[in-house]
């Protein structure tokens, strides 16, 4: 018998799931935006230090991979991912990666998105107690980044995941970036950090929207098989206003200048994203409306960056 070949590298970039790398920049983004304009709002002298934006962007695209390896093991472990479910092959459940050699890959994953953060966090705080609080933050984000759906009672299966989508892909994407480059924070700063985490709790919802019917059968009870479909729009469509309402709310405050309201170029998106998603019956119809609302939460990250800049 001749031994199974190794994964290729069509295969090692299925696994990424590289869609969904522009949603996990998009609040390292907002932050170095944040922190490059704020200095005239604020009276303070800052600037957006590009050391910190690039390792800051390869430890959230680590983390990601990190996420995706882990999602990709773990539903299948856990039998998740089977004949019904819906969306791509995964890349273990298909036998395109064995098992082993995934997580192989997840720790050569781990190793580098914590050393990454590591001379990130340090280079920007020295060696000080924040940079130890913020070490602690990167550990808890890699945890989180496994603990997803890998491993003994995953979060993500007890309808937890929205809440860290929310903390890490908002709060301390967003304020944790903007610390970093001016080592201070800013009380403002949380209403786009808030927007962004709504926005990407949003693309979490849809993913569990469609795969309602199949978590219900595997036993991952996410927010959605506890709400039920009819609630889960509802949810959706606070989270997609609520993170609208909080940016126009921050340039509101501002106020400076009509470049600050360029975000708004993407709102037609969210209008027609959000019709599709109270008029589709069939659950796997809603797999398209992954990438409209992964694609507009980045779109709105440039356009808000953008208009800061600009201003």
């Amino acid at each position: 018998m001749s031994a199974p070949s190794s994964p290729s590298l069509k295969h090692w970039l299925h696994a990424f799931r590289l869609r969904t790398l522009p949603l996990a920049v998009s609040s390292i983004l907002v932050g170095s935006a944040l922190a490059s304009d704020w200095g005239w709002i604020s009276c303070h002298a800052t600037s957006c230090d590009p050391m910190v934006l690039v390792l800051a962007l390869l430890t959230a695209i680590l983390l990601q991979i990190l996420s995706n390896l882990a999602n990709d093991l773990g539903d299948h472990v856990h039998g998740t991912d089977n004949a019904d479910r819906v969306g791509p092959q995964r890349t273990v459940q298909s036998g395109a990666i064995p098992p082993a050699t995934m997580k192989r890959a997840m720790v050569i994953c781990g190793v580098l998105a914590f050393a990454s953060g590591s001379i990130l966090i340090v280079g920007s705080l020295g060696l000080t107690l924040k940079m130890m609080v913020f070490l602690l933050l990167g550990l808890l984000a890699i945890g989180a980044a496994v603990k997803y759906t890998f491993g003994k009672n995953p979060y993500g299966y007890a309808g937890l995941g929205d809440v860290s989508v929310f903390i890490f892909f908002g709060l301390v994407g967003v304020c944790g970036t903007y610390y970093l480059h001016t080592n201070r924070f800013e009380p403002l700063v949380l209403a786009p950090a808030i927007a962004f985490g709504l926005l990407s709790s949003g693309v979490l919802n849809v993913n569990n929207m469609r795969d309602i019917h199949n978590d219900a059968a595997s036993g991952k009870r996410t927010l959605v098989v506890r709400m039920g479909s009819a609630n889960a729009r509802i949810y959706h469509t606070t989270l997609v206003v609520g993170a609208e309402l909080c940016l126009i709310g921050f340039t509101l405050f501002i106020q400076a200048g009509w470049t600050t309201w360029l975000f708004l170029l993407s709102a037609p998106g969210f209008i027609i994203h959000l019709k599709r998603v109270w008029t589709t019956k069939e659950p796997r119809d809603l797999d398209p409306q992954l990438k409209v609302l992964a694609m507009g939460t980045f779109l709105t990250a440039l356009l808000f960056s953008l208009g800061l800049i600009l201003a």
